[in-house]
């Protein structure tokens, strides 16, 4: 059998809902002995009859029946794509790779980065692993060091504090044992900085960053967050001072040949001014009423 024409299968289509030639060469703009000629050449490609010619009208036969199933399901799923097309307009997508934390401030300050006018869409891929910027994975990385590839640029925005915190109902029995990203699991400097002390006592272990929140806020014990994100909760509080050694800067990093696109530019500049707003609370200052 040789490959079926996607126009010929319009063609079969039309012809099976007005039942002829006729009506179907008027919906296509074509002319009733051609719909006729490419109906009999689609018969021949398939290798079966699917009409029956009446003086009445085309009847479609059992095989013809099966072929009308098949071709509306591929028939609503072209006019899927193309409402889809339509509705997007082709608005292109610039992806932000984020940390946990980060993506969820970013996430709750959505209003700030996008407008139901843009001409593009945001993706968001939420990980604690660097994508490779260099090769498209994303358009913008959210990094806590300046890149060393000459394809990538960066632009450097607010320094982020870390500091232990603990749920504000923790019993006093626990409020020495602490709650950490599991050492196989652990790929940031913060999530690495409990392993291996000795003088520590473990409660219990996470994998993910939100995990280990939750641990913190269900009271299993104190653990190391972002201010930005501890700060924000109001069922946590701070359980001890600042870790100066875990200061460090956050970067947008970007290809070189991307940041010049108008769609990943406004992103950074909105992303900028969003975290530059909030650099005391990425630095560490405690929230007004916070003793």
């Amino acid at each position: 059998m040789k490959n079926v024409d996607w126009d010929d299968l319009r063609l079969f289509l039309a012809v099976a809902r007005h039942g002829g030639l006729t009506g179907a060469a008027r919906e296509q703009a074509s002319s009733a002995a051609t719909v006729g000629r490419r109906m009999l050449a689609l018969e021949r490609a398939i290798g079966r009859p699917l009409f029956m010619r009446r003086q009445t009208g085309y009847e479609l036969t059992d095989d013809g029946r099966n072929l009308l199933a098949r071709a509306q399901a591929m028939e609503l799923g072209a006019r899927t794509i193309a409402d889809w097309l339509e509705a997007e307009g082709q608005r292109s997508v610039v992806r932000i790779s984020a940390g946990t934390w980060t993506a969820n401030f970013l996430a709750a300050n959505f209003a700030r980065l996008w407008r139901p006018d843009d001409p593009f869409r945001i993706a968001f891929k939420t990980t604690e692993a660097r994508l490779d910027i260099a090769h498209r994975e994303v358009e913008i990385g959210v990094r806590n060091a300046q890149p060393d590839s000459p394809n990538l640029a960066a632009r450097r925005t607010v320094e982020v504090a870390h500091a232990p915190f603990r749920a504000r109902s923790l019993v006093p029995a626990r409020r020495d044992e602490w709650v950490a990203i599991s050492p196989e699991d652990a790929t940031t400097r913060s999530a690495r900085w409990l392993s291996g002390r000795s003088d520590v006592v473990m409660a219990a272990w996470a994998n993910t960053p939100r995990t280990l929140h939750d641990l913190i806020r269900a009271g299993v014990g104190k653990g190391v967050l972002p201010c930005f994100a501890g700060d924000r909760d109001a069922d946590l509080e701070r359980a001890g001072a600042e870790i100066a050694e875990l200061r460090e800067w956050q970067w947008l990093v970007m290809h070189n040949d991307d940041r010049h696109r108008p769609d990943v530019r406004t992103v950074i500049d909105r992303m900028v001014a969003l975290v530059t707003a909030h650099a005391a609370l990425f630095g560490g200052e405690r929230p007004v009423g916070e003793g």
